[in-house]
Order: C-alpha cells, then structure tokens, then sequence
C-alpha cells in the first residue's frame, strides 16, 4: 500500500532511497530530500509489506498537468524480483487516475517493463 511520506518517515525513507546507486552519498541524499519538500508538485511515498506493514519501498514522483514523473524507485533488496515494483506503479496510477506515469532515464526500464505488464494483462 501507497503511504505518503511524513517528517517522521524520514529515516526509513533515507535509508530505502539510499539503494538508489545516485543517492549513497548522504549530502546528495540530504540535497534530495530537501528538493521533494520544496514544492508542492514533488511527492515521495513509501510502500508497506502487506505480511509484515513494514515499509520496503519508496517512490519519489514529480507531479504536473497531464504526466506524473518517476524520478526514483527503490526497494529493500529482501523483497526485490517478487513483483512489487509493479504493485507499486499500479497504485501509482489508481492515485493519479488521469495522468499518464512517465519516466526518467534511471526509471524508464522499470516503467516500460511495467506497461508492458499491463498492456498484456488488458489484452487477455
């Protein structure tokens, strides 16, 4: 489940945004934490384990007319290869139903592999 991010969240989300390969230097971390809460367009949500409620994942998104902009994905490496990036992106896209998810060039793999995904699903 989609959880909006809080002041209180901070630590778990510096850690799990810290296994992005951009984001290991904790200035650079620091830097990007303090960019999301800037404006009101930029959003960082955390994904929680439907088994433990744990947060194991973390989103940060960029918000604008038409599009919602993946910036970063990452997700605890014991619950890697299990999906969950997609469950993500699918609760992404119920959250912003009329906007289109689009990627970066360090997301763009997941995102094209996820519309992949649903576009078979929707041809069944």
């Amino acid at each position: 489940m989609l959880v909006v991010y809080k002041k209180s969240y901070e630590k778990i989300t510096m850690g799990l945004l810290s296994f992005v390969p951009d984001l290991k230097d904790i200035q650079r971390l620091n830097d990007e934490m303090e960019w999301y809460e800037r404006e009101e367009n930029r959003h960082l949500y955390l994904w929680t384990s439907e088994e433990t409620n744990d947060f194991i994942g973390v989103i940060g998104v960029e918000v604008g007319g038409e599009m919602v902009l993946l910036r970063h994905i990452a997700i605890n490496p014991s619950y890697r290869n299990e999906g969950i990036s997609f469950d993500i992106l699918n609760a992404l896209e119920e959250a912003y139903p009329n906007k289109k998810i689009i990627s970066t060039l360090e997301t763009g793999q997941i995102v094209s592999k996820w519309e992949i995904e649903k576009n078979n699903k929707e041809q069944l």
